[in-house]
């Protein structure tokens, strides 16, 4: 089932989205007509695991790491699905990632592997915004607006071996499985949990294939994973 989060005049709702309309209890909302999509969860954070594609080891010239290798993103950083990206004055190399994500249901610490699947409320896609030309993963990743989160959550979904892909001004940029991990879903939030209480709400993202090239204004960046959906997201005009 998906479920989605819309901005209406009396306040966001959450329902099932079906076919441009969220059902909650007995209203239904068009996306577009009654309210557009909130991001799908408010997160306390948001833990990014990187370099956890061997492809993207081999472009970027890191080596293999042991452990799930992570950073994190505030709050600030969420986008919704359709709202524009801002492209920071103090960079001029933004780069994209697109990244399955889980949501996480209830407040959970010291999660085993085969438990995941019980605390978490649904997977989504985040598009890891950042800027190359940056010092240090904060400087580069955790800006305002750094992190599209959308376009709702999928609740029935077993998260290893799907397809994606990304088309940024309609080229191809990337296209994987996310059987090609390093680290599987269920792993990195069981390694996460052991280091931090997670929270309802909070998202934990699973890196990104290899990723070539730049966005630049205007460029729309579409990034689709099988059985989850397509966050659209378009990068600020420079004007």
């Amino acid at each position: 089932m998906r479920v989605a989060r819309i901005a209406t005049a009396d306040g966001p709702v959450t329902g099932r989205y079906e076919d441009g309309v969220v059902h909650s209890n007995d209203e239904t909302y068009v996306v577009g007509e009654d309210g557009d999509l909130l991001a799908p969860c408010e997160p306390s954070a948001l833990y990014c695991v990187g370099r956890n594609f061997a492809e993207t080891l081999e472009q970027m010239e890191y080596e293999r790491p042991k452990e799930p290798d992570f950073f994190i993103k505030p709050p600030v950083s969420v986008l919704a699905h359709e709202e524009s990206i801002p492209y920071p004055e103090f960079t001029t190399e933004l780069t994209y990632a697109g990244e399955l994500a889980a949501v996480i249901d209830e407040e959970c610490h010291d999660v085993a592997e085969e438990e995941v699947p019980d605390v978490v409320r649904g997977y989504t896609i985040l598009n890891d915004v950042d800027a190359l030309d940056q010092q240090g993963r904060t400087a580069r990743k955790a800006f305002d607006g750094s992190g599209p989160l959308g376009p709702w959550l999928e609740t029935d979904l077993d998260p290893r071996g799907i397809d994606m892909h990304t088309d940024v001004a309609g080229e191809r940029r990337q296209e994987a499985n996310t059987e090609l991990m390093l680290f599987d879903p269920y792993e990195i939030v069981s390694y996460l949990s052991r280091r931090f209480t997670f929270q309802p709400g909070d998202v934990v993202a699973f890196g990104s294939p290899a990723n070539p090239g730049l966005v630049e204004p205007d460029d729309t960046v579409e990034i689709t994973y099988d059985g989850v959906g397509t966050l659209r997201n378009t990068v600020a005009s420079s004007e």
